[in-house]
């Protein structure tokens, strides 16, 4: 265990406006302000988002920051607090919010932060985790029970989207569509069973992740390439009560809204790639439908939730979780996340002297 900061750290950085990432040297530690808490990261979880900036696509090129240090979910210890702080303890096992609100706007201050008008993100806004520390605001840290692993602490933040997703549209005692079983699409198929689905539905085009699918508690499969719409209409008696949307893609949310019965609800959390045309009134309007734009985690209803499901031992993520890998082998991570061999990826963070980390000489920010 280090007893002093390194005086630098290694950083996994988008340097280059082309695909890739790059593994850099010599970072200087975050500056600290005085309501700030330093994390060591121990491990840290590649995310869609991750993948999108590594594959440099339009989105990425219009909405991430040179020269930023990615990533945003994370699981470490405390190892400094700024003078200001209240509550955080150096020792403490933590994870933290990824979405840093203003605090002072309405969505702020009404519990709503998530959706706070100048909201900066982690690894997208401001430095993430792909890297030995990171200072976070206190209001954002969340302490880690110590009965939850750190490959599960470590993606607290996609598990949450999939927590305040089956949440909001108040799933138990209902039939429901999950159109996309990605990472999120996943966790969502075995937090709506924890939650009181009585029967769930799966759609995908990939064979293999649908068939995890139904081992965490779907009911039945679907290719997205072939009908499916009248198919699932019949074995529901009209369609299912709710709709989980997860995949961003145009055709998956038409078909979705399509097969959704009257009065249903839908909770969309995927994030088309461009414009999505929809027939409003046939899909929405006439059917009476109830359509919920889901963005992040509740702060911190969702984060009260997640930790509640996950102690009840009630959510299978062991299967979801694939690999866990080094920092040094992140390239190794992303490509397997593009093949589809890997679904979750955690890499474990280097805390060690030596490498990029040189021990400092001065003894004057001691670490308990």
């Amino acid at each position: 265990m280090l007893t002093t900061l390194p005086q630098t750290m290694p950083a996994i950085r988008k340097l280059n406006d082309a695909p890739g990432l790059n593994y850099c040297h010599d970072i200087a530690l975050p500056e600290m302000g005085p309501r700030d808490v330093l994390v060591a990261v121990t491990h840290a979880g590649i995310c869609g988002t991750d993948r999108h900036i590594y594959e440099w696509d339009a989105w990425s090129r219009n909405r991430v920051k040179m020269g930023i240090t990615t990533g945003h979910e994370f699981v470490g210890r405390v190892v400094a607090v700024g003078e200001a702080t209240q509550r955080t303890k150096v020792g403490q096992r933590v994870s933290a919010e990824g979405h840093i609100g203003c605090g002072f706007c309405e969505q702020c201050r009404t519990g709503n932060g998530h959706i706070c008008n100048t909201v900066d993100i982690l690894g997208i806004d401001c430095n993430g985790c792909f890297a030995p520390f990171i200072a976070v605001p206190e209001t954002n840290i969340w302490p880690v029970h110590a009965d939850i692993p750190d490959k599960v602490a470590a993606v607290f933040d996609p598990l949450g989207n999939a927590v305040h997703t089956v949440m909001a549209a108040g799933v138990s005692g209902k039939t429901v569509l999950i159109t996309g079983v990605g990472i999120i699409g996943l966790m969502a198929v075995t937090v709506a069973k924890a939650a009181g689905a009585t029967r769930i539905f799966v759609t995908d085009l990939d064979q293999r992740r649908m068939e995890l699918a139904m081992k965490l508690g779907a009911e039945q499969s679907f290719d997205a390439q072939q009908p499916w719409v009248e198919k699932l209409q019949q074995v529901t008696s009209g369609g299912p009560q709710v709709l989980l949307e997860m995949s961003g893609n145009a055709t998956a949310i038409r078909n979705g809204l399509e097969a959704l019965q009257n009065g249903g609800t839908a909770a969309l959390l995927g994030i088309p790639a461009d414009d999505v045309s929809l027939d409003l009134s046939e899909l929405v309007i006439f059917r009476g439908a109830t359509v919920l734009g889901i963005n992040g985690r509740k702060m911190f209803e969702t984060w009260y939730q997640m930790e509640n499901l996950i102690l009840s031992e009630q959510l299978e993520l062991d299967s979801i979780i694939t690999h866990q890998i080094e920092m040094k082998d992140f390239e190794t991570g992303f490509a397997m996340m593009q093949s589809g061999e890997a679904i979750k990826v955690v890499m474990k963070i280097p805390q060690h002297e030596g490498e990029a980390c040189q021990t400092a000489n001065s003894t004057s920010e001691q670490l308990s």
